[in-house]
């Protein structure tokens, strides 16, 4: 089996060229890819390189993830989350290839308390939650092969993320700030990436059509917090291994929303339901904190 996986330098993209290793040649590209486009603000460059590698699986972990900053690029944004999108699976049709390709919960407006699923109705409020429904839309109509999961709150032990930021703060400071009416799971690239072949593999040895597993699929860690509880996790652990925090978990002052000013609105329900992904593919989502305290240790482990 080929693959070819966009968006090798991400967050999950790092992950993916971990799991999608062993299930056959690999062709991993980014935006700064040479002999290959895997630029998406070039869809006909893009989709030159699927007639090129004739891939039978193609993952798409690229996008314009800036979510504030696609209000004032919402053109580019587009280009990047919807239009490069359709034109690789418009060739990916051709080739009958598989297509997986990750989207969000922005899809939603995040009122309510009740955890979306895949039928509830979408209605993005920003430029990057639009952008993201178009390119869900423009796969599903050109591409009859296609996994899309949708997921929220993605980390990952490489790079920057909430929880090391937090830790820098607690580190600096005798008490922190942290919203506490935005409500979701945190998921780690890991979790997706592995999903993710794992669902692949069974697409495959199922046949040309999958047997029916093509579609839409919610893809979070189980259980649920708020920023304000995940920020207080991430200090306690911290400290119950030792680290020197100025402030601790007691002194992570909940504030709403509106405390903080952003160009994009954020979600305040970001809860997913997940039991479709987990029925069809046999699977059992862990816990946000199991993920968590495994990035955590890494993390931890790196910096003594």
């Amino acid at each position: 089996m080929k693959i070819l996986l966009f968006g090798k330098g991400g967050q999950v993209g790092w992950e993916l060229q971990r799991s999608l290793a062993p299930l056959g040649e690999l062709v991993a590209l980014d935006s700064h890819s040479t002999e290959l486009c895997g630029d998406f603000s070039n869809p006909d460059g893009v989709a030159a390189t699927v007639r090129q590698v004739a891939p039978d699986v193609i993952v798409n972990a690229a996008a314009h993830t800036a979510v504030d900053k696609a209000e004032s690029e919402p053109e580019f944004a587009r280009t990047l989350n919807a239009l490069a999108v359709g034109a690789i699976a418009q060739e990916a049709e051709k080739l009958g290839a598989w297509m997986a390709h990750y989207s969000t919960d922005y899809v939603f407006d995040g009122s309510g308390t009740i955890p979306w699923t895949e039928q509830s109705p979408t209605g993005p409020l920003s430029v990057y939650g639009k952008t993201k429904l178009e390119g869900e839309q423009l796969l599903q109509q050109r591409c009859s092969r296609h996994l899309i999961f949708r997921t929220s709150w993605v980390y990952a032990a490489r790079g920057g993320n909430f929880a090391k930021t937090m830790l820098r703060l607690a580190a600096e400071r005798d008490a922190l700030t942290v919203i506490d009416d935005q409500m979701g799971a945190p998921t780690g690239a890991e979790l997706l990436a592995d999903v993710t072949a794992l669902a692949l593999r069974q697409v495959r040895a199922r046949g040309a059509d999958g047997q029916g597993l093509s579609g839409l699929y919610h893809l979070a860690a189980a259980g649920e917090t708020s920023w304000h509880g995940y920020a207080r996790f991430v200090i306690d652990f911290a400290q119950s291994k030792g680290v020197a925090l100025k402030a601790t978990g007691d002194a992570v002052r909940p504030v709403p929303s509106s405390a903080f000013k952003t160009v994009a609105p954020r979600p305040g329900n970001s809860r997913m339901d997940t039991r479709k992904l987990q029925a069809a593919f046999g699977v059992r989502l862990p816990h946000w904190q199991a993920g968590v305290t495994r990035m955590l240790t890494e993390t931890l482990e790196r910096n003594t």
